[in-house]
């Protein structure tokens, strides 16, 4: 990565963090300007391998309501600026980062035994071709009582600590 796309991408996930962190959203001007960013940092055929995975990953997730639209957008901006290869590294960072977060969560919350019933649900749902939050809307990640975490802080951390390595 250029010193260039690393720049934006640290300052993209610094304020997705902060602000998903504080307010439980991220803004679509923050979306838009990382990924005008990406289109200027990158070459147009990685910045667009890279939105394309992003999309075809987090795209579905979206759809059965496990993130939530300004995760999406985060994620694609993040693939325009880095590329389909880094953005498979950060994702899959992002998913260990946010499983144990996750974890951390739901124990401190003391909901273990009602996650794990939760988990049983979904894994009966799929073969079945149900969508999960249709009979318990608590896995909807826009219900109120759903558990969640701020995705995008944990994105951002994980990120962080990617670009981190980097520099070693």
């Amino acid at each position: 990565m250029s010193a260039q796309q690393i720049a934006a991408l640290a300052l993209l996930v610094t304020l997705a963090g902060v602000w998903d962190g504080r307010w439980r959203r991220i803004p679509n001007w923050l979306v838009v300007a990382g990924a005008v960013a990406g289109l200027a940092v990158n070459s147009p055929l990685s910045a667009a391998k890279g939105f394309g995975i992003a999309v075809l990953v987090y795209l579905p997730l979206y759809l059965l309501r496990a993130v939530g639209g300004g995760d999406l957008k985060l994620m694609a901006a993040m693939g325009l600026i880095t590329g389909h290869e880094v953005w498979l590294v950060l994702f899959v960072l992002s998913a260990v980062g946010g499983g144990i977060a996750a974890l951390v969560l739901v124990i401190a919350k003391k909901r273990l035994r009602r996650t794990l019933s939760n988990v049983g649900h979904i894994l009966r749902s799929a073969p079945a071709a149900e969508l999960p939050h249709e009979q318990r809307p608590e896995l909807s990640v826009d219900a109120p009582e759903a558990l969640t975490l701020p995705r995008g802080t944990v994105i951002a951390v994980t990120t962080l600590l990617y670009l981190g390595t980097l520099a070693l």
